[in-house]
Order: C-alpha cells, then sequence, then structure tokens
C-alpha cells in the first residue's frame, strides 16, 4: 500500500472534529455535490451529475443517521432530510436544476445555523438543550 501524506492528514483531521464541524462538513460537501450537480447537467453529462447527485444523497443520509432523536429538534430536522433526500433523488431522476436550486438555500440556512452553534461557548449550549428539554416536557 502506498502510503498518501494527504489522505493520512485528511484522516486525522476528520477524526479530531467535533459532531458539529462533521455536520458543517456533510453540509459543505451536500452543497458541493448539488453544485457539481448542477453544472454537470447544464454540460448534459448525465453520468457525472449522477454520480455528483448520489455523492448528495449520500451526504443527507449521514446527516440523518448521526441524529440524536433525544433531542427534540431532532425530529423535525428527520423530516426535514427525509425531503432532502426525496428531492434530491427527483432531481436526480428529472435532470431538474430547479428543484436543486430550490434546495440550497435550505440547506444553506441548516449550515450557517450549524456553523452559529459551533461558535457559542459548550456552556450556552448546554443551557440551551436545559432550556429547550424543560419546554417540551
Amino acid at each position: 500500500m502506498i502510503n498518501n501524506p494527504y489522505a493520512a492528514y485528511k484522516r486525522q483531521s476528520v477524526t479530531t472534529m467535533t459532531p458539529v464541524e462533521i455536520v458543517i462538513k456533510l453540509y459543505d460537501e451536500t452543497e458541493r455535490q448539488l453544485n457539481r450537480g448542477i453544472h454537470f447537467i447544464g454540460q448534459k453529462e448525465f453520468a457525472e451529475a449522477n454520480k455528483a447527485m448520489t455523492k448528495s444523497y449520500e451526504c443527507v443520509k449521514a446527516l440523518q443517521s448521526v441524529l440524536d432523536m433525544k433531542v427534540p429538534m431532532s425530529a423535525d430536522l428527520d423530516k426535514l432530510y427525509d425531503f432532502f433526500g426525496r428531492e434530491i433523488l427527483k432531481a436526480n431522476m428529472k435532470k431538474d436544476v430547479a428543484v436543486i436550486n430550490a434546495l440550497l438555500p435550505m440547506l444553506g440556512e441548516l449550515k450557517d445555523a450549524f456553523t452559529q452553534i459551533s461558535r457559542m461557548p459548550r456552556e450556552q449550549i448546554l443551557q440551551q438543550e436545559y432550556a429547550q428539554n424543560r419546554m417540551t416536557y
């Protein structure tokens, strides 16, 4: 096996990321792949568009798989990720750029929300979780 220093660096960086950083990275990759899908659809390179759309779908499913269903907001995110997945599949099947363009702002808003959370001190995050849990019981 050939040692690839860049691959080793990427593996190390992912293993040291916080859960919120991983979520943000998944949003980034979802957006990147959807934009690649738009590009390839425009170029009529449908095999490449399919690859990009499939990767974006896999990113959304990865986001969905890491949800902690004990957190009240997770149920809403689960439904939203289901919606995103269905829309990505539809866009891929029909090669419909309009569907992709409708998803990108929603993904961007969610990514921005997680980015803001990542900048909050841990104590503030815990206080908000506590307050949220008290409201749901």
